[in-house]
């Protein structure tokens, strides 16, 4: 299965439902089923101006839920203005011209699986 390495919080408020779109400076064209892991990087600017959203421990280094990747949008100016409606806070850093990768059917794991990310998509064989 599919897996993309995600910093915290990031992927946490992926998980969570609050963020609908993560950003990459690259497209894909795979869509399906895609698991999310939480790698060991942490935005710490993030974690200070999101707090409100977050658990006190955030997972790192786990593969910790598994979602749906349904589209991979060109960010432009109308898309990005209606993200800053929804939440402000979770989409003011996107910038135009990168592509958003559109999740939904989220499914939080209780027992996460602890691996080393990857960069890009990489493969998982779930057992």
């Amino acid at each position: 299965m599919k897996v993309l390495t995600i910093k915290q919080p990031w992927a946490t408020l992926i998980m969570s439902g609050l963020k609908r779109f993560e950003f990459r400076s690259w497209k894909t064209n795979y869509r399906g089923e895609l698991l999310i892991h939480a790698g060991k990087s942490i935005d710490k600017e993030a974690m200070k101006r999101l707090a409100i959203y977050l658990p006190e421990n955030l997972p790192i280094g786990k593969i910790i839920g598994k979602v749906s990747m349904v589209d991979c949008i060109l960010l432009d100016k109308n898309l990005k203005e209606e993200l800053l409606k929804e939440n402000p806070d979770i989409y003011k850093n996107s910038q135009i011209g990168e592509f958003a990768w559109q999740v939904e059917n989220i499914e939080a794991f209780d027992y996460p699986i602890e691996i080393n990310g990857k960069l890009g998509l990489w493969n998982y064989t779930v057992n």
